[in-house]
């Protein structure tokens, strides 16, 4: 049979190649599967989210368990994530939070024991954690400020997406989304280093959907605009900065988090089981 993500759990032959082997069932179930209902229901996943404490991270993590998922939420510190636990629960969903400093080996390598141990499996992962301690010129920044940058935002869901495939894999696939920027595309003004790394994140995706696609898992990222968050207030709170931001954004807005949480549930549910590679630019238009 078809599975949710495109083809046969089994063999991992591709749906459509499916569809030309096999004139009668196979290919039949496959057309149904085309005319039914779109689907972006995610009842029974187990979805694991990196940075999930505030901002993108936490209506990510929200609007996943409004969708059904069953949410394990990840933080630096456990109790800074007990607020979206509790929403969730207040709306019905399923969450918990771990502390893990996703910048870390040691930390993720115990993450991944302790969900594979309560949950063997897991079907999405959304690496949003990232961290941004410098805000100036490159020629300032010592080697401190770089490998903090580099080890949250492009170490850490290096590895952290290595232990979560493997996961997946022996489950028969998967939906991973990586959060990157739009910064990695144009790097922004005193944001160097770590448009750097929201770079790395984007080719990080593109290979690794190439490898993973043979395995029914998909990888995507998301390249967020300006957005208000805590991550942001350094240009939300400066009235230059902001206002020269704002002239970049055909919109003339920033943009809640709740407006990119939004394009994560449709790329981690069955209505993207076709799309893998891709980067989803969410920017009230700053790129086009």
């Amino acid at each position: 049979m078809v599975n949710a993500f495109g083809g046969d759990p089994e063999s991992g032959q591709p749906a459509a190649k499916m569809c030309r082997e096999n004139e009668n069932s196979e290919c039949i179930n496959h057309k149904e599967m085309l005319m039914d209902k779109i689907d972006f229901a995610l009842d029974g996943k187990v979805a694991l989210v990196t940075g999930a404490s505030r901002g993108i991270g936490e209506a990510i993590a929200v609007s996943l368990a409004d969708y059904g998922a069953q949410c394990i939420l990840v933080s630096r510190k456990a109790d800074a994530l007990q607020k979206v636990v509790d929403e969730i629960s207040s709306r019905g969903g399923k969450a918990e939070a771990v502390a893990c400093h996703v910048g870390d080996l040691d930390q993720i390598n115990a993450l991944f024991a302790r969900v594979k141990d309560r949950y063997g499996r897991l079907d999405i992962l959304i690496n949003n954690a990232g961290t941004n301690p410098y805000f100036g010129e490159m020629l300032g920044a010592d080697e401190g400020i770089w490998d903090k940058t580099f080890d949250v935002n492009l170490k850490g869901p290096f590895f952290i997406t290595q232990h979560a495939a493997r996961l997946m894999n022996d489950s028969g696939g998967g939906a991973i989304v990586n959060v990157s920027s739009i910064n990695g595309v144009k790097p922004a003004l005193l944001q160097g280093i770590y448009s750097m790394t929201k770079a790395g994140i984007i080719s990080m995706t593109k290979a690794f959907a190439k490898e993973l696609a043979p395995k029914n898992i998909r990888v995507n990222a998301i390249l967020p605009g300006l957005v208000d968050t805590h991550f942001s207030q350094a240009i939300m709170n400066n009235e230059m900065i902001y206002d020269y931001a704002i002239k970049m954004i055909p919109m003339a807005r920033h943009a809640v988090p709740r407006e990119i949480a939004g394009a994560v549930i449709y790329l981690v549910s069955d209505a993207a089981s076709f799309t893998t590679g891709a980067c989803f630019v969410v920017d009230g238009g700053a790129l086009a």
